[in-house]
């Protein structure tokens, strides 16, 4: 894969679903959890997991089950980070910006 399309990837959600996938299936097996050991700790069905696998296609909330029981829950924290502002002069021009304002329905 060269780096044009290792960019594109990561902005085709179902390449990103693909790689997330593949990375679970990973660790599991890293951690030496069978299918049905990780769809018992988890709760989350047997077929989810194998879809998952396989095709990539998960609910979020046994997504997010699954990561907690493969002590990977972490990583959701990173998601939709709020601004850090590194100094008070950021702080004071975000605070000087309009929010935007919604357009009126007609």
């Amino acid at each position: 894969m060269n780096i044009q399309e290792y960019v594109i990837d990561d902005f085709n959600p179902n390449k990103i679903s693909e790689k997330i996938a593949n990375r679970m299936k990973a660790r599991r097996i890293l951690l030496n959890i069978t299918q049905q050991e990780l769809a018992n700790q988890s709760g989350v069905s047997l077929g989810s997991i194998k879809r998952f696998e396989t095709k990539h296609q998960i609910a979020l909330q046994s997504l997010i089950t699954i990561a907690v029981v493969l002590d990977a829950s972490n990583e959701f924290h990173q998601l939709f980070p709020m601004n850090q502002f590194k100094s008070i002069a950021e702080v004071l021009r975000a605070t000087k910006q309009q929010a935007r304002k919604r357009a009126r329905d007609v």
